[in-house]
C-alpha cells in the first residue's frame, strides 16, 4: 500500500471515529436507550481497530518507532491510551451525566493534543505555537 493512501486511510478512520464518539457521549450523556443499539457497540472498535492498523503501518512505513527513535510517536501513543481511557469513562463508566460530560470533554482535548503531536511531530505541539 501507498503511503498516500495510508495516511488518508488513518485521517478517514480518525473522522469516523472523532463523529460516533462525539455521537455517542451526547447519547451517554443524556442516558439514550439508542446507545444500547448493537451496531453503536461494534462499528466504533472495527473503525478504531483500521485506525490502529493504519497508523501501525504508517509508522513502519516511516521507520519510526515508539520509545525507540520517535517521541513524537510516543507522546501520540500516551495520549491514545489516556484517551481510551476518559473515552470509557466517558460512554459507560462514570456513573453520572456530569462526570460522563466531564470525561467526554476530557477525551476532547486529549484527542485534540494527539492530532497536534501529529500535526507538529513535537511532544509539547502548543509550544510551536510561541
Amino acid at each position: 500500500m501507498s503511503y498516500l493512501f495510508l495516511k488518508q486511510l488513518h485521517i478517514l478512520c480518525i473522522i469516523l471515529s472523532l463523529s460516533l464518539f462525539v455521537f455517542r457521549l451526547q447519547l451517554s450523556v443524556r442516558n439514550h436507550p439508542q446507545l444500547q443499539q448493537r451496531w453503536l457497540k461494534i462499528l466504533p472498535h472495527c473503525i478504531d481497530t483500521l485506525l490502529l492498523i493504519s497508523g501501525v503501518a504508517l509508522a513502519y512505513r516511516l521507520q519510526q518507532a515508539p520509545f525507540v527513535n520517535s517521541p513524537w510517536l510516543s507522546a501520540k501513543l500516551v495520549g491514545l491510551v489516556l484517551y481510551i481511557v476518559a473515552g470509557t469513562f466517558a460512554i459507560k463508566r462514570a456513573p453520572s451525566a456530569r462526570g460522563r460530560l466531564g470525561f467526554g470533554l476530557l477525551a476532547l482535548v486529549l484527542f485534540a493534543y494527539i492530532v497536534a503531536v501529529a500535526a507538529t511531530k513535537q511532544t509539547w505541539p502548543w509550544l510551536s505555537l510561541l
